[in-house]
């Protein structure tokens, strides 16, 4: 590659960086402006504008502390939930001969395209009316704890690994949990890496769930606080745009440094590990 086609490359993504980023820079930089300067030079504001007060304005109204700790256990227990039953699933469509795998996969297939918004409310019948779990934990994270997507990307990722490991332990006579645990699970770090990020994202910046299922404020993740500030506190607030860009801030910062952290394992792999040339 020459020069010039490394430097035109070069410049096309730096370019395309600076126009992925220059939200989040303003998003910041706007939550930390005492009085809101909505124009383009409000991405670079003078020092004597900066200020930490929006972020103690909102959390004297919604506590953020509160609303990321509730994000917080809604999200991992998602998290656990689509880990487990997504990592068991896979493995079974994946390496194991059974009556009726090809149609299970079907319909776990099928399922992605049947939008979450037509099943809210026979699931708040049932879970809020039927199972009396409406304004719980368990009542927010109960119809995210199976996430097909999931079980998607783990048989997928089982499906690549040679058969002939798995053929050589059940010789030495391990049972397929142990070829799970100590053979399987070793070789698609990438995919579990993968599947907590996604996993991640979904339910911290989840929204019409929380909503319906919860009318506690304690009990209200972080996006669902953040939206009822927006809609009845933010008109009376000193700066409605600092604060709610201020509270914007703290959701999004968990899951850019989960990113920034485990970013590398999106392109690493070590399936080749496990057989010797």
């Amino acid at each position: 590659m020459s020069k010039v086609q490394t430097g035109l490359r070069g410049f096309v993504l730096a370019v395309g960086a600076f126009a992925f980023l220059f939200p989040f820079y303003y998003m910041v930089i706007g939550s930390l402006q005492a009085e809101p300067d909505p124009t383009i030079a409000g991405a670079f504001p003078h020092p004597d504008n900066i200020t930490v007060d929006n972020y103690v304005a909102i959390n004297d109204r919604i506590s953020l502390w509160t609303g990321l700790a509730n994000s917080g256990i809604f999200t991992m227990g998602v998290l656990i939930g689509t880990m487990v039953f997504g990592v068991l699933a896979g493995y079974a469509l994946a390496q194991l001969q059974w009556r009726g795998r090809g149609a299970t996969f079907a319909l776990a297939l099928l399922v992605q395209v049947v939008p979450f918004q037509l099943l809210m409310i026979p699931l708040y019948v049932l879970i809020a009316r039927d199972y009396g779990l409406a304004d719980t934990h368990i009542g927010m994270i109960l119809p995210f704890l199976i996430n097909s997507t999931a079980v998607i990307i783990f048989r997928q990722y089982f499906l690549q690994l040679p058969k002939e490991l798995f053929e050589a332990a059940r010789i030495d006579g391990a049972g397929e949990l142990m070829l799970l645990w100590r053979i399987a699970l070793p070789l698609v770090r990438p995919a579990l890496v993968t599947v907590v990020l996604l996993t991640f994202i979904g339910p911290w910046n989840e929204f019409l769930w929380p909503f319906l299922i919860t009318k506690d404020a304690s009990l209200q993740p972080l996006a669902v606080s953040l939206a009822n500030y927006i809609s009845t506190v933010a008109a009376s607030a000193a700066n409605p745009f600092g604060a709610t860009l201020a509270g914007a801030v703290v959701l999004a910062a968990p899951v850019v440094v989960l990113f920034i952290v485990f970013q590398r394992y999106f392109i690493s792999t070590d399936i080749g590990s496990g057989v010797k040339g």
